[in-house]
């Protein structure tokens, strides 16, 4: 059927969370991604429900991360940066394909 069923539909959250962390680059850690989707969507999230949906995108193969260096207050900890795989991409295309063509066929009316 399609590319991501076979690892579960890709959900509204995890959806925001992928397309933030892509727009983040390097910068995408669970407190960025937060932000840029309270930015650019408004919608304003618990850094839980970003932390266990990204737990879940890395499961899924749809992110990869690593740490980075640790932050310059004394006892910072490191961040754990966030990326986009190819998978992750590709799970967001076909949910973009699927809207499009849920879109493009015409209603049905009941009479």
């Amino acid at each position: 059927m399609s590319s991501f069923s076979n690892k579960g539909l890709l959900g509204e959250l995890e959806q925001l969370v992928l397309l933030a962390a892509m727009r983040l680059g390097d910068d995408a850690y669970a407190v960025s991604i937060r932000d840029e989707i309270h930015t650019c969507a408004g919608v304003n999230l618990s850094r839980s429900s970003v932390y266990v949906t990204l737990a879940r995108l890395d499961r899924k193969g749809y992110v990869t991360s690593s740490f980075g260096d640790p932050t310059p207050e004394r006892g910072g900890k490191a961040k754990r940066c966030f990326r986009v795989a190819a998978a992750g991409r590709r799970a967001l295309d076909e949910v973009e394909r699927t809207i499009a063509r849920l879109r493009a066929r015409p209603l049905r009316t009941t009479r």
